[in-house]
Formats: C-alpha cells, sequence, structure tokens
C-alpha cells in the first residue's frame, strides 16, 4: 500500500535530519519502557509491568512511522543503535518519574522536528508532524497522572494497580488518523 505512494520529497533538511535521529529517541525510549515493564514485572506489579509494555510498543511504532514516512518520501533510512536504559531504581515512583521526564525529552524532539518542517517550508513534513503533537499532549498528560496516583497512593503500590486496573491511563493505541508504521503497527 504505502509503496504505491508518490514520492514527492527529494532533497535532504535538517527537518530529515532530526527525523532520521528522531527514529533512535523513539527506539531509546522503547527500550527504556521495556527496562520500567521488567522492573515492574520482577517485583511482581502485573498492571505496571503491563503500562509500561504497551508503552513501549508504541514507541516502537512510532518509531516505525517515522521510518515508514522517510521511506514514502524516497528518503534514506538508517536504523540506528538505541541508548543504554536505566535498569536500577530504588522507588517504583522514580520508575514514573523518569518516564514523565522522558516524555517531556520526546515533547521538545518533536517541537523541534515540528519548528524545523515549518522553517524550511516543509508543509508535507510539518502535516506528518501535527499527529506526533497531539500524541505527546496525551503521552504527558497520562504519565502525570500516573505519577500523581504513585504520589497519592504514598508507597502502597495496590493502590496503584487497583486504579490501573480499574481506569484507562493513555490512549489504547486505536487512532485511525496516526500515520502507518512500516511492517505494521504491533
Amino acid at each position: 500500500m504505502a509503496s504505491n505512494v508518490k514520492k514527492i520529497l527529494s532533497k535532504k533538511s535538517k527537518f530529515h535530519e532530526l527525523l532520521q535521529a528522531q527514529v533512535g529517541n523513539e527506539f531509546s525510549a522503547s527500550q527504556q519502557y521495556i527496562a520500567l515493564a521488567v522492573w515492574f514485572d520482577n517485583e511482581d506489579l502485573p498492571r505496571l509491568a503491563s503500562h509500561f509494555y504497551k508503552q513501549a510498543l508504541e514507541e516502537r511504532n512510532h518509531a516505525m512511522m517515522i521510518v515508514q514516512f522517510l521511506m514514502d518520501n524516497d528518503i534514506a533510512v538508517a536504523i540506528p543503535g538505541t541508548e543504554t536504559p536505566i535498569n536500577e531504581f530504588k522507588t517504583p515512583r522514580d520508575l514514573v518519574d523518569l518516564a514523565l521526564r522522558q516524555e517531556q525529552q520526546v515533547t521538545d524532539q518533536i517541537v523541534a522536528l515540528a519548528r524545523a518542517a515549518r522553517e524550511e517550508s516543509d508543509y508535507i513534513g510539518e502535516q506528518f508532524m501535527q499527529w506526533f503533537l497531539k500524541e505527546q499532549v496525551e503521552e504527558v498528560s497520562s504519565m502525570k497522572t500516573l505519577l500523581t496516583i504513585m504520589d497519592r497512593a504514598d508507597g502502597n503500590m495496590f493502590y496503584v494497580e487497583t486504579f490501573l486496573t480499574r481506569e484507562t491511563v493513555g490512549d489504547e493505541g486505536g487512532d485511525a488518523g496516526a500515520p502507518t508504521a512500516a511492517g505494521g503497527a504491533l
């Protein structure tokens, strides 16, 4: 399906370079979420583990959406390595705090991408970034909510587990307006 899309962007730009770097950022975020999920899983906190396993897949899918956009626009793609995730934490709150800071950092990266596309009058790139901007609002909001719940639970992880069983935190990944992920979203 995507291979039939007419390739209309040809020149390499700052936006395209930042977009290529964002592939690595998204894969690194995915790896960090896996590390968080495994930590929670090892602590017998299945709802928190499940939440972060899903987050890891979501970040992987974001990377593959960018890969598909680059391929559709005839821009060479190089899949980068990832940063080593943090694996050691003192408290469960530390993990959610790290997740919030990570989402805030990704938001800054997405804003920089949208700005670069706009400055280069890359209207196609700017339109592509709109979905990611909207997604980051949800990502930061959901991590803030989870951190608030962690603080209210005051160390009682069963309250947090119960909250995650009862409530939906974040989207469920079913946005029909989402860009296509290379190879299909997982």
